[in-house]
């Protein structure tokens, strides 16, 4: 089983690396661009045979505990297969 885990600043938590980006892009000529937020994903395999109901829930859990800052980001699991 794969999954992936989505993290992101939360959207009341100032991103200086996606303004940074933002200016970076609207200097190279992409004034559509009006904001960026920056953030990361992990992939993730599980071993064979883990129940979906367990691997959800593990995973919350690293999410929650390991891959994000509770305070400052926010976070989405998504089981791939």
């Amino acid at each position: 089983m794969k999954a992936r885990v989505f993290v992101s600043v939360k959207p009341t938590v100032l991103d200086p690396q996606g303004q940074t980006i933002c200016s970076a892009l609207n200097g190279l000529g992409h004034n559509e661009i009006a904001a960026v937020r920056q953030g990361k994903y992990f992939d993730i395999a599980l071993t064979n045979g883990v129940a979906p109901e367990r691997a959800s829930r593990l995973l919350n859990e690293i999410a929650r505990d390991v891959l994000s800052n509770p305070v400052i980001e926010d976070y989405r699991v998504e089981i791939l297969d």
